[in-house]
């Protein structure tokens, strides 16, 4: 049997998509948090040693470490056979790569600037006009489907649904695109699906 161990953070969208995927996979995992506040040099030897980028999420398979979420998200889609690689391999890759340029990049800094750095209202203005675009995108392609490839959840909407979950820590009103709104409860009422802070504990 493949073992699964995480290491992750509560306030890591990446992690969080990560233990996400595991949990709707139904993948039996052990999870270990990293200590963030803290400098690298003192954060657990296990995660130093398995962290190439000295970053979270870390997935260890079999001892096997990889990193960097959606390369994470596709192996565990591939594995499988599920979460999208099932019907089109192809177009999830391209969402994963959407997802990492995009409101994998606008969400997470915006979030990032405004909670722990130092604000700057151009920065600001920047990522949120961007993050903004990238929502207009999503609403646009949820208009007349259920999640991002069709009928069922795959990895695509797990990487990009990922950091919405911590909407309310940028002040982000969601009733501007109602696509995104009836998305995210489709996602939220998936068997296991839990908020970020109950997940990542």
């Amino acid at each position: 049997m493949t073992r699964y161990v995480l290491y992750g953070h509560p306030d890591s969208g990446h992690s969080y998509k990560v233990r996400l995927a595991l949990t709707l996979l139904g993948i039996d995992h052990e999870y270990r948090p990293v200590d963030l506040s803290v400098p690298r040099e003192a954060r657990r030897a296990d995660w130093r040693a398995a962290s190439r980028f000295g970053e979270v999420p870390v997935l260890e398979v079999d001892g096997r470490p990889i990193v960097q979420s959606d390369a994470i998200l596709l192996h565990l889609a591939r594995a499988t056979g599920r979460l999208g690689w099932e019907s089109d391999p192809d177009r999830l890759t391209e969402w994963l790569f959407w997802e990492a340029n995009r409101i994998g990049l606008s969400l997470p800094n915006l979030r990032l600037h405004l909670k722990w750095g130092p604000r700057a209202e151009v920065l600001e203005a920047w990522l949120r006009g961007r993050l903004e675009a990238d929502l207009d995108r999503l609403d646009e392609d949820l208009t007349d489907r259920l999640f991002l490839m069709g009928e069922t959840v795959s990895a695509a909407d797990v990487a990009c649904c990922g950091y919405l979950f911590y909407a309310d820590q940028i002040a982000l009103d969601l009733a501007r695109w109602p696509g995104v709104g009836a998305w995210l409860d489709r996602i939220r009422a998936l068997p296991g699906w839990k908020h970020p802070y109950d997940l990542m504990v």
